[in-house]
């Protein structure tokens, strides 16, 4: 009878008392001669068994098939098959005839029903061993999450401490990590320019490796979107708070993620116009856009014109076109009905520092408020957990309902952190406004200013449509009574006067 040598050993192998493949070859060369044993061929694959798959295994059953050999020798069962897919194989081969005999010399097998039984057994244990190290890594992988630390390869600034087990900041490379970050946030980067920048530095896809190639554009912007770089970990699809130490300021990524959409906002044609996506049209609901004409001249000249018009997706509609030049007339015209006047700027500031410094006295009972908000999110986040470990509720569930309380529990968070940077939460969002609204008149009357006009509109109104070709807004508030009749306005200008009582949406004071 002829037998095939068959000797494995997985690259990724966990156990280190298997016999390396070296070692195997003389163990079953010295059993084939102990056994005499006619082996007619060794075949060799480093490869893991846990799943099907393997080249060289194939093979040697493709050839035991076409009557080469009737056997396989081989050190034990686990080299032949560790999933269920192979294991079936061999023992169907066996049930047809087609392998007369496997021989182990750390295992005895006979083919009989008693031997095939023990075979399937031993095939079975082979499983069970990959299945349950599987769980072990993914357990103990979970648990350094839960821990706070990152349990895979670091993010780009970080490296992998062997020592401690944690990740670490790379003192040379996230230097050049965050000046990345702050070249980006200024706006005059692109994600192909910064590739390039960090390739100067060092910065590759390879980092350990010999693949010193620039980052691809896809890793740039997963690098600049990762949270982990303001301590936030999210491991399959459930956020964590990581324990390490950072180098990106919270301002700073957030600065990022403008410049990240504003640079992912499509652009069709190639062509740039400052008012697309900016209004709905006003009878049938549907997105305007744009569009450009060229007219070219006799003499050889040509001119740009660019229109906006209704897209007409969703149902017939009746509505003309605008062109760009009457569409930013009206544009600047809605923006300079809220300037506000520079004397009413002026008091409005002597105003603002008075109630901060009223804002300051009550920032410890916000303080308190706030934290005693975030010790009942922990306690909600316990109660979530229980009722997972009591499977009360499902996994998706819990990673769901937990990943809303984590949000919320940051943005509580990063209000605290503000306020005992800025004493408030209004302060400077209110000081913020009155520069917007003070910035008004200078914008709208500033030329070649398009994009600026475009963001400032967004910021005066919002519920923008084309209706007629004549643009309509609703003023948010504090706007809105910029805007109103002088006597509104007079109103408006001596309650400020006593207390800024009015505010902008969203920019309440902190005080109940």
């Amino acid at each position: 009878m002829k037998y095939i040598a068959y000797c494995r050993k997985s690259t990724d192998e966990k156990d280190k008392q298997v016999l390396s493949i070296e070692q195997q070859i003389a163990e079953l060369k010295e059993f084939a001669t102990r056994e005499h044993l006619e082996v007619i061929d060794f075949v060799t694959e480093a490869k893991t068994a846990k799943t099907p798959g393997r080249e060289k295994f194939a093979e040697v059953l493709k050839r035991i098939e076409k009557g080469e050999a009737q056997g396989i020798v081989s050190w034990h069962p686990d080299r032949l098959a560790r999933n269920s897919i192979d294991g079936g194989k061999i023992i169907y081969l066996l049930d047809t005839g087609k392998i007369l005999d496997l021989k182990f010399p750390s295992f005895w097998f006979e083919s009989t029903p008693q031997g095939k039984f023990m075979l399937n057994i031993a095939f079975g244990q082979s499983k069970y061993y990959v299945d349950n190290l599987s769980e072990n890594v993914k357990r103990g992988l979970k648990h350094k999450v839960r821990l706070g630390i990152w349990p895979m390869k670091a993010p780009y600034g970080y490296i992998n401490d062997s020592n401690t087990k944690t990740i670490q900041i790379d003192s040379e490379k996230s230097k050049v990590i965050k000046k990345a970050f702050e070249l980006f946030a200024g706006g005059g980067e692109s994600f192909t320019g910064i590739s390039q920048f960090l390739y100067k530095f060092g910065v590759t896809r390879g980092w350990k490796s010999t693949n010193n190639k620039p980052l691809h554009i896809n890793q740039i912007k997963k690098m600049f979107t990762n949270r982990f770089y303001i301590g936030i970990m999210n491991y399959n699809g459930e956020y964590h708070q990581g324990s390490h130490k950072l180098f990106i300021t919270k301002k700073l990524f957030d600065e990022v993620q403008k410049q990240v959409i504003r640079i992912e906002k499509p652009r069709r044609n190639g062509h740039d116009f400052a008012f697309r996506g900016l209004m709905r049209c006003g009878e049938c609901n549907a997105a305007i856009t744009a569009e450009e004409h060229i007219k070219k001249y006799k003499n050889g000249n040509s001119q740009r014109f660019a229109y906006y018009r209704c897209t007409k997706k969703l149902k017939p509609c009746s509505q003309g076109c605008l062109s760009e030049s009457k569409l930013e007339e009206q544009v600047r015209e809605i923006i300079e009905k809220v300037a506000l006047p520079q004397e009413w700027a002026n008091d409005w500031y002597k105003w603002l520092e008075e109630d901060g410094k009223k804002e300051l006295i009550l920032s410890d009972e916000n303080l308190k408020r706030l934290k005693d908000e975030v010790t009942d999110l922990n306690k909600k986040l316990n109660i979530l957990l229980d009722s997972y470990l009591d499977q009360v509720i499902d996994a998706d569930t819990y990673k769901l309902k937990k990943n809303e309380f984590f949000e919320e529990k940051l943005k509580i968070e990063e209000e605290i952190t503000k306020i005992k940077t800025d004493g408030s939460t209004w302060f400077e969002p209110m000081k913020s406004w009155v520069g917007s609204a003070l910035s008004c008149a200078k914008i709208a009357r500033a030329k070649n200013t398009s994009h600026d006009l475009a963001i400032m509109v967004k910021t005066v109104g919002s519920n923008l449509i084309l209706l007629n070709r004549q643009l309509q807004l609703q003023y948010e508030k504090g706007f809105a009574e910029l805007c109103a009749p002088p006597p509104a306005q007079r109103n408006f200008s001596s309650s400020a006067s006593k207390s800024l009582s009015v505010r902008p949406e969203g920019i309440e004071p902190t005080t109940k």
